[in-house]
Order: structure tokens, then sequence, then C-alpha cells
């Protein structure tokens, strides 16, 4: 049963193309909750196999994650506050609370969107608060891309050198996370170090 799931998804991949990916990284990186395993992991895969460019592969997925996070950006821009503040108290949220989070991204949203990419759960959320704080488009855009870029890249190369094992593909994926969520914790922390020696 688990190897026919694999093998639709890597032929839906490969029968959607580029596009695919695409439109895969998009619902993945908006609030749609759709793993960006299931695109790039199988990319990879047909990379190996010559049925698709690996850089290519890499591109449409990055562009993919981008344009989900500009969406949830916007959609915080034209919604997001005043949504929090009318209905906001009823999930222990205030107005301060608000202004807190808009301060922070402001001062903070460059590291805050890089390494919020490359945390499970927090990748496809992370553009609300950014959006919410009205952070500048191009900082957000540029670092939205690092992050996405590298978690697409390193989806990709599971898929190009592991294949169709989805057991060792998933395995993989996991203990790379784990070492992210541990890098992205150490570069904090020396980070906000440096900004308590510069105040």
């Amino acid at each position: 049963m688990l190897s026919e799931i694999v093998t639709f998804i890597v032929n839906t991949v490969a029968e959607w193309g580029y596009t695919g990916i695409f439109f895969m990284m998009f619902l993945e990186s908006s609030f749609f909750p759709f793993p960006s395993e299931v695109a790039m992991i199988p990319a990879g895969y047909l990379a190996s196999t010559g049925k698709m460019n690996l850089f290519v592969a890499i591109f449409a997925g990055t562009a993919g994650s981008l344009f989900g996070a500009l969406f949830n950006y916007y959609l915080a821009i034209r919604f997001g506050r005043d949504f929090l503040i009318k209905y906001g108290k009823y999930f222990f949220i205030s107005e301060e609370t608000i202004e807190k989070v808009e301060r922070f991204f402001k001062n903070h949203g460059h590291i805050s969107t890089f390494s919020g990419r490359l945390i499970p759960a927090v990748r496809q959320y992370i553009s609300f608060p950014a959006g919410l704080a009205r952070m500048d488009l191009k900082e957000f855009s540029f670092y939205t891309v690092l992050g996405a870029g590298l978690w697409s890249t390193i989806l990709a190369l599971i898929g190009y050198f592991v294949g169709k094992n989805e057991t060792l593909a998933h395995q993989y994926t996991r203990q790379i996370s784990i070492i992210l969520i541990i890098l992205m914790a150490i570069i904090i922390f020396f980070y906000i170090k440096k900004q308590k020696q510069k105040n």
C-alpha cells in the first residue's frame, strides 16, 4: 500500500512537471497543510532518473514557496491586524501583544524569517507575523528565498540519492530536520547575545 502511494506521488509530480512542483510548494508555503516532502523528494528522484533537471526542480520549489509565503504575507496585511484586534481577545491575544510582535519583526524579521523557513510546523506560518509587522518586502522575500531554497535543495538531494526508498527518505528528512532545529537554536542564541552586547 505504501509503495503504491509513493509511486502515485512520483507519477503525479512527473505528469505535472515543474508546474506541479511550483503549485505543491505554493500550497505548502501558504496555510494549507501540505508537506513539502511530497513534492521535492519525488522531484529529486525523477532528476536522478533523468526525467527532470535537478536545478530547475529546486528553482520551481523555491519559487512556489516564495509565492505561497507572499500570499500569507499580503493576507496578514489585508486582514491580520483588524481580525486579531477584534477576535484576539477570545484567544488571549491583546492589542499590546500584537504591537510587541510588530516591533519584534521590524527589528528581527530577517533572522526570524530565515530560521522559520527551516523549522517544521513554523515555516507555513512565519509569513503572518512578517505581514502583520509590514516587514520590508525585499528583505522578507530575500530571507524567504534563502530559507526555502535551502530546504528545497535538501529535500531534492534526499530524493536524488535515496530514490524511492520512502522509509530511508523519511528517516533522513527527520534527522536533518532535527539538525536544522539545533543549528537554528545556536544561531538565534548567538544573535540574541550579539544584540544584547550591541544594546
